[in-house]
């Protein structure tokens, strides 16, 4: 584990995540800013962090990430299952911590495309029988 770099994608409804993790001393940096900075709510940071302290890795790893799409809350998502998956490489051990806190299950949901001849994806315009 000298100088290698792991790799992990992570997305989020709209949001894409490319997470590269090094080895070092617990620097993240999201689109060249501090990941504090970038996410702006301690929330989505502690969604952030979520994997690393699962693995007790807060302090081991520096990553370096690309999100774009999506908003903030989609982008926290997507940096976290990036992380995650990008941790499998380090150490393989680490599938079953990760997958009893659900941290490599992607999520799924996305908005429903609005459909013809209604306002939008379930709304209705209003129906009068005469």
């Amino acid at each position: 584990m000298s100088d290698t770099t792991f790799y992990g994608t992570g997305r989020r409804k709209r949001s894409i995540a490319r997470v590269y993790l090094t080895p070092g001393k617990g620097h993240i940096k999201v689109n060249g800013q501090s990941f504090k900075d970038y996410l702006c709510r301690d929330t989505l940071a502690t969604i952030v962090l979520q994997p690393l302290v699962a693995v007790e890795g807060e302090k081991s790893y520096n990553i370096e990430v690309n999100v774009n799409g999506g908003g903030l809350t989609g982008q926290a998502g997507a940096i976290r299952l990036g992380i995650s998956r990008a941790l499998l490489g380090v150490n393989s051990d680490y599938r079953t911590i990760l997958k009893e806190k659900g941290f490599l299950t992607r999520d799924a949901r996305k908005v429903e495309r609005k459909k013809p001849g209604q306002p939008g994806a379930r709304k209705n315009f209003q129906f009068s029988k005469r």
